[in-house]
């Protein structure tokens, strides 16, 4: 099922159960799909890596607003937006744990035959791709760096 269908979906069921929060969070994400389906280009229509994207960037808003608010001991704020991150979290794929990523970047590191700090750009193109969706892009970013010794 498209992402938009499983969203209006559950917005239904949302709003039959009264749930506030998810009923939020499904329609920030509705919005989002509104907005990529408009942008140049899109034709209306918005592909899965496109959807994948603006979950991301929806969670990382979320996440950058969390720690905002925890440091300025706003927990009120910070309840709705960990409530609306579980929501998005559902649409994204699972994400792999940090052993499994250091291992997906040590057999990047091995195929490309990096060796130090100066193969920083050639090891994180890579990964980023194949770890796009999966994992943290902050995260494969400061794996990479110890990982080829730059700390």
């Amino acid at each position: 099922m498209a992402l938009e269908q499983q969203i209006m979906a559950e917005m239904k069921d949302a709003m039959k159960s009264k749930n506030e929060a998810v009923l939020r969070s499904l329609r920030a994400i509705k919005a989002e799909i509104i907005k990529a389906k408009t942008e140049p280009g899109a034709a209306g229509e918005i592909d899965e890596a496109t959807e994948l994207k603006f979950l991301q960037k929806m969670m990382k808003q979320r996440k950058d607003s969390l720690d905002i608010f925890e440091k300025q001991g706003r927990e009120d704020l910070a309840v709705k937006e960990r409530e609306e991150m579980v929501v998005i979290e559902r649409f994204l794929p699972k994400q792999m744990t940090e052993t499994e990523i250091k291992t997906a970047i040590q057999i990047i590191i091995t195929e490309t035959g990096a060796s130090n700090a100066a193969d920083l750009g050639k090891v994180m193109g890579v990964a980023s791709k194949q770890l796009a969706g999966k994992a943290d892009g902050k995260t494969i970013s400061n794996l990479v760096k110890e990982m080829l010794g730059q700390n």
